[in-house]
């Protein structure tokens, strides 16, 4: 039994996550300007650019500085990171908890009635489905859970430092284009995450509603959450998880310093298991941006600084 557009949403995230990965990997290749290399290699250049190369840019074409906003607006990426996550983390927690405990499966409780409100044409219950799936595919949904508390984490401390730790200057520009980039990406990147268990998950819900429907609030059963049992679940979960944490924790402390985003990302990459297509294709956006934007950086540090060392490298030591 399918559970309503799941077969659909990873592939359509992995095409999103391609669309995006193309136009930096197409620049960073030595195409020729007759071909439009040049031009597309101005472009990303522009949509790239904030702060200190922003102003830079500005300067030199009054044009282009209509087409950027100010870099304060960086806050804006983690207010919709927090509203993504924590509606994603909440729906996939409360679906795990209520019918993905690993060891213990749950009796049926919907209605027939229920079913037929949201299109079910099975024979058999869709309790039945989630009571007999196999462990694996339960902790699957729990890896899921644990994935989006480490984006929770990242996206909460990024608004924390954006409102009360980082100053921007007045001047500090980004391009328009950046900017709706760092508001797709905080779309997208918590939906990759959760992409594997979200259409049961929301599927599961619809179910509740139609339920609350069809028996109204008087029969329905109270709900009553045990706090133990919400987390219990997570510290069941495997060394890859817990590895993962690691790394993600260490990148976190260490990245007002060295700016470890990479690392941060291959954290959430290990935590979830490897298993997801979506999340490899997340954490090759990070490498290919960050790449991007860490060479054009190093280049304008080159152009502006006459004693920066030129045999510096601007993404790995010593290679490239």
């Amino acid at each position: 039994m399918e559970t309503g557009g799941g077969p659909a949403l990873q592939p359509l995230l992995c095409l999103t996550w391609v669309a995006a990965i193309l136009p930096i990997a197409a620049a960073a290749l030595p195409i020729p300007a007759a071909a439009g290399g040049r031009l597309l290699h101005q472009l990303l250049c522009a949509i790239s650019s904030r702060g200190k190369t922003a102003r830079a840019s500005s300067a030199s074409s009054s044009s282009k500085a209509r087409f950027t906003v100010p870099q304060k607006f960086f806050l804006h990426f983690y207010v919709v990171g927090v509203v993504v996550t924590t509606t994603l983390l909440l729906a996939i927690w409360f679906y795990a908890y209520m019918k993905m405990t690993p060891l213990v499966p749950e009796p049926s409780s919907y209605s027939t009635i229920a079913s037929h409100l949201v299109g079910s044409s099975n024979s058999f219950s869709l309790a039945s489905f989630w009571s007999s799936r196999p462990r694996e595919h339960k902790y699957r949904v729990w890896r899921t859970v644990f994935v989006l508390i480490l984006m929770e984490i990242q996206v909460l401390r990024r608004l924390y430092e954006t409102e009360h730790v980082f100053h921007y200057s007045p001047s500090a520009r980004m391009h328009i284009m950046g900017y709706l980039l760092g508001l797709f990406y905080y779309v997208v990147a918590p939906l990759s995450l959760a992409s594997s268990s979200l259409p049961e998950a929301i599927q599961y819900l619809r179910y509740q509603v139609a339920e609350f429907i069809v028996k109204g609030r008087a029969r329905m059963p109270d709900l009553v959450i045990d706090p133990s049992h919400l987390l219990k679940p997570l510290l069941k979960l495997g060394w890859c998880q817990w590895i993962g944490a690691v790394i993600f924790i260490w990148g976190s402390l260490h990245q007002i310093r060295c700016h470890a985003i990479l690392v941060i990302y291959l954290g959430m990459l290990i935590a979830s298991g490897g298993s997801d297509i979506s999340v490899w294709f997340l954490y090759l956006f990070v490498i290919a941006n960050l790449s991007f934007s860490a060479v054009q950086t190093h280049k304008w540090y080159v152009q502006k600084f006459e004693d920066y060392p030129r045999s510096r490298n601007a993404i790995i030591p010593f290679v490239c």
